[in-house]
């Protein structure tokens, strides 16, 4: 009876040992295996520390860009805004110049019209003197002619005395010597009508012409 409790009391401790044997490597396993998903979420994490870090870092760059960026734009807009300034002055400057220059253009036409008119008025002056000194030439040409004319029969006068003899002199001095006078005075007219023919007169040489 003793030996069969004893022998039923070996075999629940070797039943009970095996079992907790087991149990003890399912723990084991177990362990191992939260060991290995605490390391792995352990190296996640230790990467997403480095990944958030990386990130804050980049952050921190892109805003350091970000201001660096507006600090240029604000200063090209400056630029920008200071040219765009002198661009106006300089098309105001422009049209001043050119609104000056279409002026000064139109003062030197004036002056231009008002020579030209001045150049043609002197043009019809001189020409109207060239006609004029020409006419006189012709009349100074006919004048000599006139008188080279007068100086001939002035010539003939002088010739037709100094041919007159003192006897003809008392001929017609004498009451009753027709002849004689009537042959002087037709002498005398001759010459009366050579002379008022070599007279000039410069009306009627300009009426002539």
């Amino acid at each position: 009876m003793h030996a069969r409790v004893l022998l039923l009391g070996l075999s629940f401790f070797i039943a009970h040992g095996a079992h907790a044997e087991g149990m003890e490597e399912r723990l084991r396993t177990q362990l191992r295996s939260t060991t290995q998903q605490l390391q792995a979420l352990q190296s996640q994490q230790a990467q997403a520390s480095a990944a958030q870090l990386a990130a804050q870092s980049e952050a921190r760059a892109a805003q350091a860009q970000i201001k660096q960026l507006s600090a240029e734009l604000a200063k090209a807009k400056g630029l920008a805004e200071q040219l765009a300034g002198q661009q106006q002055n300089l098309h105001s400057q422009a049209q001043a110049q050119v609104a000056a220059s279409n002026e000064q253009v139109g003062k030197f036409k004036k002056a231009y019209d008002e020579l030209l008119v001045m150049a043609r008025a002197k043009e019809a002056e001189r020409s109207k003197l060239q006609a004029q000194l020409a006419e006189r030439d012709t009349q100074v040409q006919q004048c000599s002619v006139k008188n080279q004319q007068m100086y001939g029969v002035a010539k003939q006068i002088l010739t037709a005395y100094e041919n007159i003899d003192v006897a003809e002199v008392m001929k017609i001095r004498q009451p009753f010597a027709g002849s004689a006078r009537v042959k002087f005075d037709e002498l005398a007219q001759g010459f009366g009508d050579e002379l008022y023919k070599t007279q000039f007169d410069a009306p009627q040489a300009a009426l002539s012409h």
